[in-house]
């Protein structure tokens, strides 16, 4: 009997078979990534519910020397949940750890598990009167596991920041089967290491999250969405200092270039345009209040007449309700799918200096375009925060073929531009699988030795997640 069999009977025989899936028809649908574009095998998907039960786990995948893919919503955009072709992993579905063990009002704190879906932790924080400030597209089906060790961001990063900056601790089961209980949620800790810190964003390879502890803030009072239409992304920054200058209460600030916004209009039903004419770029601007008696849609009604006369903005429109708030916010959300039922698309999730971002969009669209005939590179996302979604499509004389034979020289070339700008290859989806050769080919020889020095410190045998994130 090989090593995954004699895994497999031994988890069947401690834990159960409920907890074992070894049906190919169960496995199918987790066996590759959300795009479709990685497809893994896996012989048996374990699915535990309590901590012990991934403690054995753990233990069994070193006794025997067989890997796990850790995995949760599988909505990830690097193929880091993605198992290896060859069969040799087990994957580790975290689906079933899905309790929010607690919510503390007085210390503004959640402690759910890793497979808490983000939606549900947004209704149970709704229900104590506060709110958890980060979400993203997926939310109704992303994890809070999957979060936490993809380091996540999302629409709010501006504000409150990534997924590290709301993680206040937490638990996982180390390679060696031991747990890490960092769930105190404690403001100060001088202990050494962080390994809060290392877990958040390792993408399952130094260990499985099994809970975290998170930090809520007040619940929303009042919210005003505006949707702006200016000439350059350089305009575009000119208003987001303005408002920072005038107001703290700017929470999203999102870029929507008019290509990505036609695209919407054209693939997504029950989209319009929110403004009467056409103009180069666009801005989604969200403002809140925890405060009731604050009135913030006046105040971004009133900022955005002083940046209409100063000449920063084109025109602009604030959302009348909810509905119309809501649907601002869809267009913005639908580009992606936009794209999808265009036509092929090569996706960069990227960041450079806030400040040098309007500049690096226009330039390395240029030169992208200028290189490849026929494809249209465009960015969009989260200006604020320097991190932009820079799409290169196949536009309607790009040459037959081109994703397949040109994609990997126009992913480089782009690499290679966000590199010479001081830039991250990923901003916020992580390197996965995906950008795994990229990462190697352009990080600093310092950073990859460190990473490998770690892994091989606290995965010596290796079966955690193995062939992502560390080169």
């Amino acid at each position: 009997m090989d090593a995954v069999s004699q895994l497999i009977a031994d988890a069947e025989q401690r834990l159960g078979p409920k907890i074992v899936i070894s049906d190919p028809r169960d496995i199918e649908p987790w066996v590759s990534d959300w795009r479709g574009r990685v497809h893994g095998t896996s012989r048996a998907m374990v699915m535990p519910s309590t901590l012990e039960e991934v403690v054995e786990i753990v233990r069994l995948a070193a006794e025997h020397r067989v890997p796990l893919v850790p995995q949760g919503g599988n909505t990830g955009m690097a193929a880091g949940a993605t198992p290896p072709a060859d069969g040799s992993a087990i994957l580790l579905s975290m689906r079933r750890m899905n309790r929010i063990r607690s919510i503390s009002a007085a210390n503004r704190l959640a402690v759910a598990e890793a497979g808490v879906v983000l939606e549900t932790l947004h209704e149970a924080a709704h229900q104590a009167g506060l709110r958890f400030p980060l979400t993203l597209g997926a939310r109704g089906s992303c994890t809070i596991g999957g979060l936490t060790s993809t380091n996540a961001g999302g629409t709010q990063v501006l504000k409150f920041g990534t997924m590290r900056a709301l993680v206040a601790g937490v638990e996982a089961v180390l390679p060696d089967g031991s747990i890490h209980d960092g769930l105190s949620g404690l403001k100060k800790d001088n202990r050494g290491y962080s390994l809060d810190q290392l877990l958040i964003g390792a993408e399952g390879t130094l260990g499985v999250v099994t809970a975290v502890a998170l930090k809520l803030v007040p619940a929303i009072a009042g919210r005003a969405v505006a949707w702006v239409g200016l000439d350059s992304p350089a305009k575009a920054l000119e208003l987001l200092r303005f408002l920072e200058a005038r107001t703290g209460s700017i929470e999203g600030f999102e870029l929507v270039p008019q290509d990505s916004l036609e695209l919407v209009l054209k693939h997504i039903p029950g989209t319009r345009p929110p403004l009467s004419a056409t103009h180069a770029w666009h801005v989604l601007v969200e403002a809140t209040t925890s405060e009731p008696e604050a009135d913030v849609g006046a105040e971004l009604e009133r900022l955005l007449d002083e940046a209409l006369q100063a000449g920063i903005i084109g025109d602009a429109v604030l959302a009348s309700n909810e509905a119309q708030a809501d649907a601002f916010w869809k267009i913005r959300d639908a580009i992606s799918e936009a794209e999808r039922a265009e036509g092929q698309t090569l996706a960069h999730d990227i960041s450079v200096a806030v400040a040098d971002m309007p500049a690096f969009i226009t330039e390395a669209a240029s030169k992208v375009e200028q290189a490849f005939p026929g494809v249209v590179a465009s960015g969009f996302g989260h200006l604020g925060d320097g991190n932009i979604h820079f799409h290169v499509r196949a536009g309607s004389h790009a040459a037959p073929g081109w994703y397949e034979s040109e994609g990997e020289k126009v992913t480089q070339m782009v690499d290679d531009l966000v590199t010479a700008a001081g830039g991250s290859i990923s901003a916020e989806h992580g390197i996965g699988q995906l950008k795994r050769a990229e990462f190697a080919r352009l990080a600093p020889p310092g950073r990859i030795h460190a990473l490998r020095a770690i892994k091989q410190a606290l995965d010596p045998l290796g079966i955690m997640n193995p062939g992502k994130l560390v080169p």
